[in-house]
């Protein structure tokens, strides 16, 4: 499933390259002399926050578009690795990262920027009744979850574990908006996400905190790429991402300082 998975991501990216086409705006490559496109690969979790600070980045850089890959963070890093073109990489994990640095494919050392928790996504009106971890392994409930490859999975895993739960889940999805979505559509009964995506998602999930999220925390790391076709914006945009700007904008999403 994931060598599917990362096959379609990297067949996206070089579409994105080649085609112009992406998840923001149109192309600014194709718009005139001196325009500019930076490309950044982040995990699904980071969509709202990096999309705000992609906006900032285009307004201190006239020319400049930004253009985001957010997906599963195991297979952005697969893309990477197969030659998917790339500018930035922001991980859910040290572990996915790792994928990037052992390739060779990162220009310096990561540096974490932000961490996340898990809690409980249900649907408004609960109808499943979760009120705490161990609930999810009551029989009848549908949960889902997101894969073990993917940080957001490995998390859940590490978190379940320190609760002595045990889940058998209806699906394992590819990211963390996956599990999100199918929860707000009241297809699963519930679902571990991270904190920042069930408050990104207010009004169409309930967040349920949980004591054992505090044992599966997940780091993010940020590079820039080995030979980035934009070497120099990569750094200005990790700049912003580590600077106060930055830390701003993760904070007021949910995320927690490093």
């Amino acid at each position: 499933m994931f060598k599917r998975t990362s096959a379609a991501v990297l067949a996206a990216s070089l579409a994105l390259a080649a085609a112009g086409c992406g998840d923001t705006g149109d192309d600014a490559s194709s718009g005139g002399g001196g325009s500019k496109t930076l490309t950044v690969f982040a995990a699904a979790s980071l969509t709202e926050t990096f999309t705000a600070l992609g906006k900032t980045f285009e307004a201190a850089h006239p020319g400049v578009k930004v253009r985001f890959n957010f997906g599963g963070s195991d297979s952005l890093a697969q893309g990477i690795t197969q030659g998917a073109p790339a500018d930035v990489f922001a991980s859910a994990s040290p572990a996915t990262m790792k994928t990037v640095t052992d390739a060779g494919d990162a220009d310096g050392t990561p540096q974490v920027f932000t961490r996340n928790r898990l809690v409980i996504a249900v649907p408004p009106k609960d109808p499943g009744k979760v009120a705490k971890l161990a609930d999810l392994a009551r029989s009848g409930l549908k949960v889902v979850l997101c894969a073990p490859a993917v940080p957001c999975g490995a998390a859940a895993k590490k978190a379940l574990a320190a609760a002595n739960v045990e889940v058998k889940p209806a699906s394992e999805e590819s990211d963390v908006k996956a599990v999100l979505t199918k929860v707000s559509l009241d297809e699963a009964d519930a679902g571990l996400v991270y904190r920042t995506d069930a408050k990104a998602a207010a009004g169409k999930v309930k967040a349920i905190e949980f004591p054992e999220s505090a044992k599966a925390v997940n780091d993010y790391p940020i590079v820039e790429v080995r030979k980035a076709p934009q070497g120099a914006l990569a750094k200005q945009f990790v700049q912003l991402v580590l600077g106060a700007q930055g830390r701003a904008a993760l904070t007021a999403a949910g995320f927690e300082a490093p």
